[in-house]
């Protein structure tokens, strides 16, 4: 049996990890797996629940931290080679940046001959200045040059990758959509939406509006804001805003509001934006919510977006990395492009206003959303080793 040596930067919750947890569970009878990882940040909420859940026991690496650490990266990749030199696995695949950095570098070096990574999402345009990017692309390309296929997760991101970034040729790049088990997403959903609503005191009049994720500059959570400051007069029904999740920018969107003089909290108590922290049953949120939003600068794949779809939420959102390939648009979601505040706001109270349009997006959502079954993730990855 083939041994596979996954690489992940960082168990936090989020696709990536979803990701390299279901190969390695799933692919069990057909390759031999080793899981290994970094820690999460402290803003951000630790995904080994996944983990346990399927009864895997990653190795887990501290110095694998998502900032440039001189110190912390060569000893995580010395960690790294040690791995490879005890497990010697077949083929190494490596999951986001840090990791496709330390471990491709590591597994090329050993002499591994099947060596794979996939770009969950990039930093090659709204993170950094031009000369911090560039030299972040000149890591990527050098690294492709060293990788056997690199895998995209949408049509959009491989055409990022090979024709606007030119991280390699896109004979090179393989597309293969995340997947995910979203059973949980389309159960017992009338009964958790009362309990969630129960929780935050949402009125049944009111139309609960989440945006799920970290809080950091990338997601673009004051333009989320603005843009329910701008419905808040015009919409026929009452608004609660939900920011579901926790980061570094949490005190600055505090400020943010006070200085709009927009009422928040950070409990149950009524206030129109609530912020909750990070929920581990995202299931009961989106049962919860009416719609459902995203407005970041960049992304690879949101997982937010498949769930909300999965639990029949009608989504708006920007049109940023892949999202135009996982969601139905018109169908499923009304998008715009990036900071078009205007026309975010007006395809909000599109669907505010309009119960019958969000059902409909809500029965287009849910079978789009078949698409993302981890079957198909597990399939295509076993055709790619193959070849």
């Amino acid at each position: 049996m083939k041994k596979i040596l996954r690489i992940i930067n960082r168990f936090n919750l989020g696709g990536p990890t979803y990701n390299a947890a279901y190969l390695t569970k799933y692919l069990e009878n057909d390759y031999e797996t080793l899981l290994v990882g970094g820690k999460h940040d402290e803003s951000e909420k630790s995904s080994m629940h996944i983990l346990d859940n399927l009864g895997l026991k990653p190795i887990i690496i501290p110095e694998m931290q998502r900032s440039i650490n001189p110190i912390n990266d060569r000893i995580a990749y010395k960690k790294i080679q040690k791995i490879i030199a005890e497990f010697q696995p077949d083929i190494v695949h490596t999951h986001a940046a840090k990791a496709g950095a330390l471990g491709r570098r590591a597994a090329y070096n050993a002499g591994i001959k099947q060596i794979y990574h996939t770009f969950h999402g990039h930093v090659f345009h709204s993170y950094f200045g031009t000369l911090k990017t560039n030299f972040y692309k000149n890591i990527e390309r050098n690294l492709a040059k060293k990788s056997t296929k690199i895998i995209a997760i949408s049509e959009i991101q491989k055409k990022e990758l090979s024709e606007i970034h030119n991280i390699c040729s896109p004979k090179k790049i393989e597309v293969i959509p995340l997947g995910f088990d979203l059973e949980k997403f389309k159960t017992n959903k009338d009964v958790k939406r009362k309990e969630f609503r129960n929780k935050w005191n949402i009125n049944d009049n009111e139309i609960a509006i989440g945006i799920i994720g970290r809080l950091v500059p990338i997601k673009n959570h004051k333009f989320f804001i603005d843009s329910i400051q701008q419905i808040l007069t015009k919409s026929n029904m009452p608004i609660r805003a939900f920011i579901v999740g926790d980061g570094e920018e949490k005190e600055n969107l505090f400020k943010y509001l006070n200085l709009k003089n927009l009422d928040f909290s950070q409990d149950s108590n009524r206030a129109t934006f609530q912020f909750t922290s990070w929920i581990k049953e995202i299931d009961e949120v989106n049962a919860g919510m009416d719609i459902v939003c995203l407005c970041s600068l960049n992304e690879g794949t949101p997982v937010s977006l498949i769930e909300a779809q999965a639990s029949g939420k009608p989504i708006v959102s920007t049109k940023t990395g892949g999202i135009e390939n996982i969601v139905i648009e018109n169908k499923s979601a009304l998008l715009c492009e990036n900071n078009d505040l205007n026309s975010f706001s007006n395809n909000l109270l599109t669907l505010i206003n309009n119960p019958i349009k969000r059902e409909y997006f809500s029965r287009h959502g849910e079978a789009k959303s078949k698409d993302f079954h981890y079957s198909n993730l597990i399939d295509n990855i076993k055709k790619l080793y193959k070849i």
